[in-house]
């Protein structure tokens, strides 16, 4: 099967993980800290196996060191700005604004890697971008303000290990070392999501935790899917790896209009919905873009 053909499998994978941690998240009390308990249960689970499959199959050159410790970096501060986001605003606030990044992965993958996407993807990503951002729009109120500087960390810290992951997938063959470089990131993510909670609550641990079915759906689910877009990235740019699986907010937010009633707004999050879904649209008939470059671009 073509690459991109396998690609949009692997996209539509990941996006069914997306929508379910996605929802999950929505009904966890914040006092809970979901993100918190599902990488603990990802590296408890998943984390032994494919830090092992990283270890052995990966191509260990000083490319790909330096990339996971960007991506180690950069997914510690995406989950703490996710973390203090949600600690002012609701997740269906917060999380269409963390994911407007495939506009700024665009933007360094041109100004970096000299990475070339045609004028109907870009229009293709704004698009989609706008309609993320109408559909924030939906669940804001007074005092969400501050939860703003946030989230533009979340999204900028996206935009960084996006563009890392997609250096970094040419030295790792097969999703189990791909996987492992995840579970890395991870690692990094729940020492910084700890040391967050113990100095801002006088224990190690969360005060509850959610059920234990939420539990383990999180731990399963939230480290797959992103590895899933790594994989995808063998054959498509981080741009569009990263807007695609947008169509799991677009999913999430029908979902959660249909089945859990969530009908305020419900004509606004429908234009909104209907944004995102033509810009991506715009974006797969699109021309298919130049390939990025394998390595940093370093000196």
């Amino acid at each position: 099967m073509p690459g991109a053909e396998w690609a949009a499998w692997v996209i539509a994978g990941s996006v069914v993980l997306h929508v379910v941690w996605n929802l999950l998240a929505r009904y966890v009390p914040s006092e809970c800290n979901f993100l918190w308990w599902g990488l603990l249960t990802h590296l408890v689970l998943l984390g032994p196996w494919s830090l092992y499959r990283l270890v052995v199959d990966a191509r260990w050159e000083s490319t790909l060191i330096l990339t996971l410790l960007i991506t180690m970096t950069a997914n510690a501060a995406y989950f703490l700005g996710l973390r203090r986001a949600y600690h002012h605003a609701p997740v269906a606030f917060v999380y269409p604004i963390a994911r407007s990044s495939p506009l700024l992965i665009a933007f360094w993958g041109w100004l970096f890697f000299r990475e070339r996407l045609g004028p109907g993807v870009w229009m293709g990503i704004a698009v989609s971008v706008v309609g993320l951002l109408f559909l924030a729009s939906t669940a804001r109120r007074d005092h969400e303000r501050a939860a703003l500087p946030w989230i533009i960390l979340a999204a900028l810290s996206t935009s960084i290990y996006s563009l890392s992951d997609k250096v970094a997938v040419d030295y790792l063959p097969g999703f189990g070392a791909q996987l492992g470089f995840v579970t890395a990131g991870y690692f990094a993510s729940f020492v910084a999501l700890t040391l967050h909670h113990r100095y801002h609550h006088p224990a190690w641990v969360p005060r509850c935790r959610p059920k234990l079915l939420y539990v383990l759906t999180g731990g399963l689910f939230i480290g797959t899917a992103y590895a899933l877009v790594i994989h995808a990235m063998q054959w498509i740019s981080a741009a569009h790896a990263v807007a695609y699986t947008n169509a799991g907010i677009v999913i999430a937010t029908l979902l959660s209009m249909t089945l859990f009633k969530e009908r305020a707004h419900w004509g606004k999050r429908l234009v909104a919905a209907g944004m995102v879904v033509a810009g991506l649209i715009i974006v797969g008939l699109a021309e298919r873009p130049a390939a990025v470059p394998a390595q940093l671009a370093a000196g």
